[in-house]
């Protein structure tokens, strides 16, 4: 038996590693079985070049718990350690095994799926372990040895009678950590960290029914081989719908579609991302992407990897370029993660393009589920704008889809003002907006439905880029005023008329939310019409999805436009008693508020009942 001390620089390390080299004291675990899966892919890599005369037959990691000694034991069969290497590799905590494997194979093992540059990952045992032996025996022909340490930098080096190749560490668990005893929480751990680990883990077993018999086999936790491994010509929309289950058990709607990444220049990247069917909702869907480094759980917090945009979205992606245990910042500097963000945004937008060229109408069903992604990819990526030009789709209220080109196009004929400007009537609700969309597909408009969230910041951006076109909701003003044509409705009033009437309407409704406005319409157009500018709505829309704007203190204001060549209008106005003459504005008005959903309580209770006495 020999003794001595570990090489380290700090006389405590084991209390600074305990405090600060993790900020999670469970990712012992994680690391523990990656260096347990990094000697296992080593030992295939020696045996797959003729440097190890072995078999390599078919290997597992096993996890045990030993309640009674409170030991946990992580065991592999991996490529195991001489007395010589856990000098070297275990008590000289700089040096990483892996590291240096890399390097003397870096040519040969470039495709070997090692983990590697795990550092000090070997040593977190002592976040949770007061004593932890090391029990191991080469693939050479050399004898096994048992290693010591009780958490200070002491240890004791001697032989084993271990005959088996491959490692086992022992975790002697300290007393504020005994959670870690419990299968519950063992098994949880292993399914979010090593669900997807390259080679098989085993915890405990299970029953599994044999013809009549029931018999006791492996508990294996983890798949070894997921889809985002394989080729995409190796799987099918089946197989991809079976991952995403895997991913996400207790989602039980399938995905849209998915798209599969595959790059290995300038950097290696793998993974699938899935479209999930989207509410309106920007923060709810946030962190479904998880991320792996060669099929070791990372985390699934990819803000600064994926595009902001895509966080939206579910899925994998697994990259050897990105490190682990860093900072956000470090991340958002890191000149290979930008790089994978740009690919992933260009990989997105020509998925998207192909969906739409191979079956537009597919993709059309879709639209509603998706768009919300793809309308704030447009704001927020300038690449992605520009290549969404060729698929982002603008509804009708009719449901029918045009591309932005094709609504030009649709449009330009009989929605081009007098200053030749297309004026894009659009919807923020069917139903509530009703009447004025009738009014719009009167006059042959086309009427869009655009009710996303960040619609406002999204049709700013397009009328920018867009010096022909300008957007207007079809509750703004009245439909003539919207798309305003050289000629001219003359009004059946004077202008004394129609300054008495407007005097008069002021006076009866007294409220400063409203504008009065008196318009020559049509006379078969509603004599009030209730409309909001704009401009001063859509700049609080703006501010109320974070835009920098000065409006989003400001009340609501609306118009009350009143059409001089109604019935209506002529009747207030020759009206001579001034009870009657009251009445018959506050009915109008009310009537248009009703029409925009603004009457409620106590008005609408006072509508409702002056409207069944009138009827008597």
């Amino acid at each position: 038996m020999t003794s001595g001390k570990i090489n380290v620089t700090v006389e405590n390390i084991f209390p600074l590693i305990k405090k600060f080299l993790y900020s999670d004291h469970e990712i012992f675990l994680r690391e523990l079985i990656s260096n347990a899966t990094d000697a296992t892919l080593k030992l295939k890599h020696l045996t797959s070049i003729g440097e190890a005369s072995v078999e390599y037959g078919n290997p597992k990691i096993e996890v045990k718990i030993d309640k009674e000694k409170k030991t946990l034991h992580i065991i592999d069969q991996g490529i195991g350690m001489t007395g010589k290497e856990v000098e070297k590799y275990i008590n000289q905590v700089a040096f990483s095994g892996a590291e240096e494997f890399l390097e003397k194979y870096k040519d040969s093992a470039k495709d070997s799926g090692i983990i590697g540059h795990f550092g000090l990952g070997f040593y977190s045992a002592f976040m949770v372990a007061n004593k932890v032996e090391i029990i191991t025996k080469s693939y050479k022909d050399e004898p096994a040895v048992h290693w010591t340490c009780d958490g200070s930098p002491e240890f004791t080096l001697e032989p084993a009678n271990k005959s088996d190749r491959g490692t086992e560490i022992i975790l002697h668990i300290a007393d504020d950590s005994t959670e870690f005893l419990e299968d519950y929480k063992i098994s949880e751990l292993l399914t979010k960290y090593n669900k997807f680990m390259p080679v098989p883990i085993k915890f405990g077993t299970k029953k599994e029914k044999e013809g009549e018999n029931e018999i006791e086999v492996d508990n294996i936790v983890n798949n070894p081989n997921p889809a985002w491994t394989k080729k995409p010509s190796d799987l099918n929309n089946d197989d991809y719908k079976k991952f995403y289950r895997e991913l996400y058990p207790m989602q039980f709607e399938d995905p849209l579609f998915h798209i599969h990444l595959n790059v290995d220049h300038p950097f290696n990247l793998t993974g699938i991302l899935y479209f999930p069917k989207l509410t309106g909702d920007l923060n709810i869907q946030k962190d479904k992407i998880q991320l792996y480094q060669n099929q070791v759980f990372v985390t699934d917090n990819v803000e600064g990897i994926v595009p902001e945009f895509l966080t939206m979205l579910k899925g994998v992606i697994d990259s050897p370029d990105i490190p682990l245990n860093v900072s956000r910042s470090y991340l958002q500097a890191d000149g290979n993660v930008k790089k994978i963000s740009n690919y992933i945004t260009r990989k997105v937008a020509d998925k998207l393009k192909s969906l739409f060229n191979e079956d537009r109408v597919a993709f059309e069903e879709k639209w509603n589920d998706i768009k919300i992604v793809l309308e704030y990819g447009m704001l927020s990526e300038d690449k992605f704008y520009e290549k969404a030009k060729d698929f982002a789709l603008y509804p009708t209220v009719d449901n029918t889809f045009y591309t932005f080109e094709e609504l030009k196009e649709k449009t330009k004929l009989n929605q081009t003002d007098k200053d030749g400007k297309i004026v894009l009537l659009y919807a923020s609700n069917k139903d509530a907006q009703h009447s004025y969309i009738a009014n719009a597909k009167a006059k042959g408009y086309e009427v869009l439905l655009l009710d996303s969230p960040i619609v406002s910041h999204l049709i700013q951006k397009l009328e920018m880029d867009n010096q022909d076109v300008t957007f207007s909701r079809v509750d703004a003003d009245s439909i003539d005023n919207l798309i305003k044509k050289d000629e001219n409705i003359v009004s059946k009033l004077s202008e004394t008329e129609t300054t008495q009437l407007k005097e008069v309407i002021e006076k009866t409704i007294a409220n400063n939310s409203y504008t009065v406005q008196t318009e020559a319409l049509d006379s078969a157009a509603e004599p009030f019409i209730i409309t909001q500018p704009e401009f001063m709505r859509r700049m609080k829309e703006m501010q109320a999805m974070g835009g920098n704007t000065m409006f989003g203190n400001f009340p609501d204001s609306y118009n009350l436009i009143v059409n001089t060549n109604s019935e209506v209008a002529s009747k207030i106005l020759n009206e001579s008693n001034d009870q009657t003459k009251s009445s018959l504005i506050k009915q109008a008005l009310d009537l248009a508020k009703l029409s925009q959903g603004l009457l409620k309580g106590e008005e609408l209770t006072a509508f409702v009942k002056r409207s069944f006495e009138n009827i008597k």
